[in-house]
């Protein structure tokens, strides 16, 4: 049964990013969280949904923590360790916002679905208004909440939008199955079943993409329950883009 989105936060003290992610995720599935941190993510979808879950961490001492978690866990770079896996070892790749931290983002995509059946790939959205806002009145890159970095010693190589990730899936011929655009508050309001110009608004994309229009569409069904779609109706879950038709900026 899916649950409120949200009411693990308070129970579980897990990151509202990563109980949405937990929400795309099917019970009992084989998941990959690539630079996994700490394994807060891994543990909950243990807990919660009974995958079987491994995380990927450049960081020896996140991997320990991970590993005292309870999780499978190894040191590794996911840029060049990813090769070393088979093909569709993997149910489901995660990528929580990093993909702009990558030195060859396309690559890392076409691993991540060479190895999983499904990507699961949240973003930091540039173009987010207040983004927009800091360079055209104060002429600097902007430093905020959501990007906190100085110019000069950002982890961050690309700086992507939702439209410009979404570009760069048509150009790979993946299919993002579905898509959910966050804000400060959490939820991107909606208009007509329509997100509102989430290139603008949106601090945030998650998004679940796959290469198996079968398996997809079987995804679909678990995602969008009729329970989840009342919740959503309701204001009682953050709104899930349904089709990939919406009004941009």
């Amino acid at each position: 049964m899916m649950q409120n989105i949200g009411e693990n936060i308070v129970k579980k003290h897990i990151r509202y990013d990563l109980e949405i992610i937990s929400q795309l995720i099917m019970p009992k599935s084989k998941v990959l969280d690539i630079g996994c941190g700490d394994g807060q993510l891994l543990e909950f979808l243990k807990s919660e949904k009974n995958v079987e879950g491994q995380g990927l961490e450049i960081s020896q001492p996140l991997v320990t923590k991970t590993i005292q978690r309870g999780i499978s866990a190894i040191q590794g770079d996911g840029e060049t360790d990813l090769e070393f896996y088979p093909n569709h070892h993997f149910d489901y790749a995660i990528l929580g916002q990093t993909i702009q931290a990558t030195k060859n983002p396309k690559k890392m995509l076409l691993e991540m679905l060479r190895i999983a059946r499904y990507a699961i790939v949240s973003i930091p959205n540039f173009t987010h208004y207040k983004n927009r806002l800091q360079i055209m009145f104060k002429g600097v890159m902007p430093v905020n909440e959501n990007l906190p970095f100085t110019w000069y010693d950002t982890p961050n190589i690309h700086f992507c939008s939702i439209k410009d990730f979404e570009n760069l899936c048509a150009e790979l011929n993946f299919k993002i199955e579905q898509k959910i655009f966050l804000t400060s508050k959490h939820k991107l309001n909606s208009l007509l079943n329509f997100n509102i110009l989430p290139n603008f608004f949106a601090e945030y994309g998650i998004f679940l993409i796959t290469r198996d229009e079968i398996a997809a569409s079987t995804q679909t069904e678990f995602v969008f329950s009729d329970k989840l779609k009342q919740k959503i109706s309701l204001g009682l879950a953050a709104p899930v883009a349904q089709s990939n038709n919406y009004n941009d900026n």
